[in-house]
């Protein structure tokens, strides 16, 4: 009888610790290739792992609620076309780890420094010794390959990974031999910012305890992360829009009668487009050792989305070569899908600028958080009628609140004031965003 394949999770982008929130399948179930076999939700996204060949199911690996990572275990499958080994089906499915030659160069020159490896309970093992088969060990393909290189015997090495799973990590540990463990680093919280102390509400009145959404648990730490390294600047600004209202309002009559809604944010997406090729440094990330800019010619513009549990950040891509018509439809469907919890990894990737509109609820003004790694975020209020001076009169206009968060590390704000007011110039005469 021929070993079941395992399959894993597939590399689904940089996400870690992934829940798991539904299976598909179980044991002695049938599935085709491509068939669903589980629902992660990462990130603000959810998506679908799916079946890397056909076969039947003979053991789930996990479980709902569960936390995954890339080469994570999910099951085991029968193949149905010859049932292949088990490295050959993970290997279809994800690269894990790092690539295998890479993996054994570490690992050799780990051995090189470290004694002659010696396998649990016995005399030094020769990497030229026949390959064992390591059933039932909890590892994955390029873990054992490594292993078998090396002349290890998996049996005896303790996994720290998921569901004692073995990592390369746990390999290289046993091929060097015990080690003195390192000092606990000092208990600081935060970058040596203190905690809030605790306090016990009940004490006060009747309390009750709401978890926070998957959602707002996975962008509370990032916005942390971006308030403490950021250092945050907000440019405020006004727009005549009263002409190009006008005219949005007569595309909209006509999408209507489409299907779809012509909004104000189609137009402010072409804007911002313009200001970015005007002003490249806004179209930019800082470097890992934060001494050069990393310059982006492309153009995919984050819009911030509320949904029933939290904020999310769609990324509307090429933003450059989409007309305002192209544009609207597109943010009405990834709205939609934001909404239903619909959105898949790659919808949230890639941004370099962002845009948060809260007109549809109102406000004046408002910070916005930078989504670091990008530079700078526009917030976008509701428009009101305001007296303007004409020269001879006040007059009744159309006035949009623009409020620009910025990193001042990348952008003073003389920049910002000048980025602000060509998107104001763009805005204030919609025949200036077609040049």
């Amino acid at each position: 009888m021929t070993s079941p394949a395992e399959v894993t999770v597939p590399d689904l982008g940089d996400f870690s610790d992934i829940p798991v929130i539904e299976i598909h399948v179980g044991p002695g179930d049938t599935v085709a290739a491509e068939d669903p076999l589980v629902t992660l939700e990462s990130d603000k996204a959810t998506m679908e792992v799916p079946a890397p060949a056909a076969g039947t199911v003979r053991e789930l690996r996990i479980s709902v609620g569960d936390t995954v990572n890339v080469g994570s275990p999910i099951l085991l499958l029968d193949r149905s076309d010859g049932a292949a080994p088990v490295e050959q089906l993970a290997a279809e499915t994800v690269d894990q780890d790092e690539p295998a030659e890479v993996v054994t160069e570490h690992a050799r020159r780990s051995a090189e420094a470290a004694a002659p490896p010696v396998a649990p309970g016995g005399p030094p093992v020769s990497a030229t010794a026949a390959a064992p088969d390591f059933a039932g060990v909890h590892a994955g393909p390029s873990v054992r390959r490594l292993a078998r290189e090396l002349g290890v015997d998996l049996t005896g090495v303790t996994g720290s990974g998921p569901k004692g799973r073995i990592t390369k990590d746990d390999l290289l540990t046993e091929v060097r031999g015990p080690q003195q463990a390192a000092p606990a680093p000092a208990a600081t919280a935060g970058g040596g910012i203190p905690e809030i102390p605790p306090q016990d509400f009940s004490r006060f009145g009747p309390v009750e305890v709401e978890p926070l959404s998957r959602i707002q648990r996975v962008s509370g730490p990032h916005l942390h992360r971006s308030w403490l390294n950021v250092p945050h600047v907000t440019h405020d600004d006004d727009a005549d829009i009263t002409e190009l209202d006008a005219y949005r309002k007569e595309l909209d009559v006509e999408a209507r009668a489409e299907g779809y809604r012509v909004t104000l944010l189609a137009f402010l997406l072409k804007a911002t487009v313009s200001a970015l090729r005007e002003f490249p440094r806004f179209n930019s990330s800082l470097t890992p050792e934060k001494d050069a800019l990393v310059l982006k010619r492309y153009f995919h513009v984050g819009v911030a989305v509320d949904t029933p549990d939290g904020l999310v950040v769609p990324v509307i891509r090429d933003v450059d070569r989409k007309g305002v018509r192209e544009l609207s439809r597109e943010l009405g469907e990834v709205s939609a899908r934001a909404r239903d919890g619909k959105l898949t990894a790659p919808d949230l990737q890639g941004g370099c600028f962002t845009i948060s509109s809260l007109g549809g609820i109102g406000g004046t003004a408002f910070t916005p958080l930078v989504n670091a790694p990008e530079v700078a975020i526009l917030g976008v209020v509701r428009s009101r009628t305001a007296p303007v001076w004409d020269g001879t009169a006040f007059v009744p206009r159309l006035v949009l609140p623009l409020s620009l968060s910025y990193d001042h590390r990348v952008i003073d704000g003389a920049l910002a004031a000048r980025f602000t007011r060509h998107l104001c110039h763009l805005l204030e005469d919609v025949r200036r965003l077609v040049l």
